[in-house]
């Protein structure tokens, strides 16, 4: 099997795919981005996959890895999401056997995991981690992930159903209900009178001065951090990691978030950082995962 690993990194605006070598000094080969309607239909959406896929020249013996975000039925490749704003055409969709067809390679060559799983394994793999660490990516909503000995933890008592954060609450409700952009973009809108288009936005007013801008990410991301602060004791965390698009305000969102750690943690207050390129971390991660088969 070839060294390079072809890898689709798959958002909800984008798909990035990759030649990956785990051996080299920058594992990052060639890459191949393009824009993704995650709205259109599936069509649509799966000619984009299939673009980028045969845009990177993968070698005839290559195994694939394929970061979805979910819900999506990892093992089988099958689109599972319904009613969550982004990719609803792909629901029952055989993914593998679709990208199977349109990039003429066996079925079983394709890897699914989660995005949130392959940005942890990639944060994992890139810093040399030894300890358990778990990771959290704040874009349209929150993702999680928890990685101990290089390995996703998915079951048990020691993380939340399924590893997601999202399937938490928080004061009696779904936590996106607090932490997502739209919960984040309803609260400036309620304080201010004012709709913006994104928490872009608001970060922005909140650096400019305009304390309903700032009270409104500090009450989201304090949530955050005592929401998460359980878990992180159950899980024995000792590095919590961010990415995604948010993760960009992080002078702003970080007093935040660690106010929230230090009001519910009961172990040590984990090392904190920032991925400086998420993407770069989930494909590295998807390989890292696609390595082990």
């Amino acid at each position: 099997m070839t060294r390079q690993l072809p890898v689709l990194e798959v958002g909800g605006s984008h798909v990035t795919g990759a030649l990956i070598d785990l051996g080299a000094a920058d594992p990052v080969g060639r890459t191949v981005r393009r824009p993704l309607d995650s709205s259109a239909d599936a069509a649509a959406i799966m000619g984009t996959l299939l673009e980028v896929g045969r845009r990177l020249g993968a070698e005839p013996t290559s195994a694939w890895a394929v970061a979805f975000p979910g819900p999506f039925d990892y093992v089988a490749g099958v689109g599972r999401f319904a009613d969550v704003g982004k990719f609803d055409a792909l629901y029952g969709v055989d993914v593998r056997a679709a990208l199977a067809e349109g990039l003429e390679f066996p079925a079983e060559s394709f890897r699914f995991l989660n995005d949130a799983d392959a940005f942890g394994l990639g944060v994992w793999a890139e810093g040399e981690q030894t300890g358990r660490l778990v990771c959290l990516t704040l874009g349209t909503g929150v993702g999680s992930a928890f990685v101990a000995d290089g390995l996703t933890v998915d079951q048990g008592d020691t993380v939340p159903p399924d590893a997601e954060m999202h399937f938490t609450t928080w004061q009696g409700k779904p936590l996106e209900d607090t932490v997502s952009h739209r919960a984040i973009v309803r609260a400036y809108a309620a304080a201010s009178g004012v709709t913006v288009p994104g928490v872009r936005e608001v970060v922005q007013r909140s650096r400019a001065g305009d304390a309903a801008a700032a009270e409104a990410l500090r009450s989201a991301f304090t949530a955050l951090g005592a929401a998460v602060a359980p878990w992180l004791d159950r899980f024995g965390a000792t590095d919590l990691a961010f990415g995604g698009s948010m993760a960009a305000a992080w002078d702003v969102l970080e007093p935040a978030i660690a106010a929230g750690l230090r009001s519910a943690l009961h172990s040590p207050m984990p090392r904190m950082l920032v991925a400086p390129d998420t993407e770069r971390a989930a494909l590295i991660g998807a390989a890292f995962s696609a390595r082990r088969y």
